[in-house]
């Protein structure tokens, strides 16, 4: 005979499942936080169709012939190679047609062949985007643990010498223009100095490690080549540290704003007058409330860093993803130029997703709107 208590298979047991309780699971796309993934992954795979067709118009909208461009004064004196050039690339098809073409080509993973290297543009890209990668990585990371640590620190010192000195720093590293700051560290610790290691990713001669990720510091460390590490992080430090001078400024001052705000709701007050120790309250109280508006500008910035690299890039000679743009864009390289202008937005789409997937890890409010 069954206990008194125990739950029937009748109506009461379908109410009892109905509910969530004991004896049904939720279902997967009931869970808050799976809906909350749903919808922002649906959401950006649609933003990533309307950036394909948004990149494909700009790029057909910029002036000049790529056939000219490619062919220089070849295209003058013979039309018969102009034509073959454009019907090879599909430049002679109505652009409804040759973006149709391009949108099932991306499908297969195919982003074209560049009209200057005369290689697929994902060869291309998958050399130049671990470069940005890598050149972008380390500055986030030094901006996030710099940045922070200035902006709390700030923060805590409202109003007295050290506040005002960290923002003093924080307003020099928004306002000095990035290429100047460039220059002027290449030419002090490479050229006067002697304390940086010249241009490029490695030192001359020194062949490139094993690839397994593209970036040189990860792959010489797993493959135990030490000289090829070292050579690796010396040509990066200085790069990286330039980069970091912006966001560094920018992080300073948003982490001290957030910081302040919360500093002044009632229940820090409360958990202070309770008597928790100072640095309880700071860790469990004030960042985490604090950290939203950071994550929001700390995706932000590493989107702009892999995008917006090109001069630096360029003045120390590193391979990545600005400078491929560039020059596909002066040869007016359409495929490739779509193919780097494709990588930016999905680099965009990536990093804003996963500020809203920690935006629900950290508030856990947000995993219900």
């Amino acid at each position: 005979m069954s206990p008194r208590w125990a739950p029937s298979k009748g109506a009461s047991g379908r109410r009892a499942g109905r509910a969530g309780g004991p004896l049904t699971r939720r279902p997967l796309a009931r869970h808050p936080l799976a809906r909350f993934l749903l919808r922002r992954t649906a959401t950006a795979v649609l933003l990533a169709v309307g950036v394909t067709l948004v990149t494909f118009v700009l790029t057909n909208l910029l002036p000049g012939d790529p056939a000219a461009a490619n062919l220089g004064q070849r295209a003058i004196g013979d039309p018969a190679a102009v034509a073959r050039f454009r019907h090879h690339h599909g430049l002679d098809k109505p652009l409804p047609v040759q973006y149709l073409t391009y949108l099932g080509n991306l499908f297969h993973g195919d982003l074209g062949e560049s009209q200057q290297s005369h290689r697929p543009v994902l060869t291309d890209l998958s050399g130049a985007v671990p470069a940005t990668l890598e050149l972008a990585g380390a500055a986030i990371v030094l901006s996030l643990v710099v940045g922070v640590a200035c902006g709390v620190v700030a923060a805590l010192h409202r109003d007295r010498l050290v506040d005002h000195l960290l923002r003093l720093v924080g307003l020099l590293g928004v306002s000095v223009p990035i290429f100047w700051l460039a220059l002027l560290a290449f030419h002090v610790f490479f050229y006067r100095l002697g304390w940086a290691p010249g241009s490029g990713r490695l030192d001359p001669g020194m062949a490139a490690p094993p690839h397994v990720t593209g970036l040189y510091t990860v792959d010489a460390a797993l493959a135990g080549q030490r000289p090829v590490f070292r050579s690796a992080v010396g040509h990066l430090a200085l790069p990286a540290l330039v980069l970091t001078a912006y966001t560094v400024g920018l992080l300073t001052r948003f982490t001290r704003s957030a910081v302040l705000e919360v500093l002044d709701q009632d229940y820090v007050r409360a958990a202070r007058a309770k008597g928790l120790p100072g640095r309880t309250v700071l860790f469990q109280y004030v960042l985490r409330a604090a950290l939203v508006p950071v994550v929001t500008v700390a995706g932000l910035a590493f989107g702009a860093l892999l995008s917006g690299t090109v001069l630096v890039e360029s003045i120390f000679a590193w391979p990545g993803l600005g400078a491929y743009a560039y020059r596909s864009a002066t040869t007016l390289d359409l495929p490739a130029v779509m193919g780097a202008g494709l990588v930016v937005a999905l680099v965009y789409l990536t990093v804003n997703l996963a500020v809203d997937v920690l935006y629900g890890v950290i508030d856990p409010r947000v995993r219900v709107r």
